[in-house]
């Protein structure tokens, strides 16, 4: 099956599991961790939506986070599944372009959603007087609506070049789904330009917004120390450590993978790199912040209550 030619359009996904029964235990664990992160993420979104508690900005980027989480590993595991079931690796031309464009999409439009959170949480704790102004309805519509559109802007942007670029006679692709560094490896010409492109948007929307997240909450715990109120700290610090741990399993990786030079790239090391930020960051926001929170949990509490009343 690797030895497809020129001639087929279809790629090959060598995909993540071995032929073996560790392929087996690692397909189930896979899929476990799929409908852990489609129950978790559809649970936070119907959560918000019902409990007029969360009706808060704070909140409303997190109901987008959970839809972008939910498409995001939607788009990789569900392929990737039946590859492995009926044996079939191949991925149509169009289809890879498809997968790769709603996976850079819906990561670029995380990584800025993530900025936009860490914004949130910097007004609301370092200028508490100003958060309605700052972060009114009309600025989380923008801040949402420019990061979904900056995601495909650049997703296009890769997807067109990766499917315009001449392949070589193997199309084996070394990945579980259509990952740009992948496919660049496959490519009969120098593409050294283009990787410079890659090295300027993984800067542009997972360096510079990481920094700028590390920044922010450099001043937020210096103001979090200077608090007076003991609940008040502990209540801020936990909104922002739980915050810090989703945008370290995000955005370590992620930058890893794609700033690491094509030369010292291992495919062994990209996959594993790539299940943390395909895979179990969607899996892992939602309990993060549910667990962690007990605004959630409290809303929890309300609409379970609210529904068995009903059923009496």
């Amino acid at each position: 099956m690797e030895n497809y030619t020129q001639t087929s359009t279809d790629f090959i996904l060598l995909g993540l599991f071995p032929p073996s029964r560790i392929g087996l235990f690692l397909f189930i664990l896979i899929v476990f961790i799929f409908l852990m992160a489609l129950f978790g993420n559809l649970s936070m979104i119907i959560l918000i939506f019902l409990d007029t508690h969360l009706h808060t900005p704070m909140y409303f980027l997190l109901s987008q986070l959970s839809i972008i989480d939910l498409n995001y590993i939607s788009t990789i595991v569900p392929k990737m599944a039946s590859n492995f079931l009926f044996g079939n690796k191949s991925i149509s031309y169009i289809g890879c372009g498809v997968q790769s464009f709603f996976f850079l999409t819906l990561g670029g439009a995380e990584a800025l959603l993530l900025t936009c959170m860490a914004y949130d949480r910097y007004v609301a704790i370092c200028f508490p007087l100003h958060y309605a102004i700052h972060m009114s309805k009309r600025v989380c519509v923008v801040m949402i609506t420019g990061s979904w559109i900056m995601g495909s802007i650049n997703s296009c942007a890769h997807t067109i070049y990766i499917l315009h670029i001449p392949y070589c006679q193997s199309r084996a692709i070394n990945h579980f789904f259509c990952d740009v560094p992948a496919m660049i490896s496959l490519a009969c010409m120098d593409t050294w330009v283009y990787e410079y492109t890659v090295f300027v948007s993984t800067t542009l929307f997972l360096v510079f917004p990481f920094i700028g997240i590390a920044c922010s909450y450099g001043r937020v715990l210096f103001a979090i120390c200077r608090m007076q109120s003991t609940e008040g700290r502990k209540k801020a610090y936990s909104t922002c450590s739980t915050h810090l741990t989703v945008v370290t399993f995000y955005y370590t990786p992620f930058a890893y993978t794609y700033l690491h030079p094509r030369s010292l790239r291992s495919p062994t090391e990209d996959k594993i790199l790539a299940v943390f930020y395909t895979i179990l960051t969607p899996m892992l926001n939602p309990i993060i912040y549910s667990l962690r929170n007990k605004e959630v949990m409290g809303a929890l509490r309300r609409v379970i209550q609210r529904i068995c009343f009903m059923k009496m």
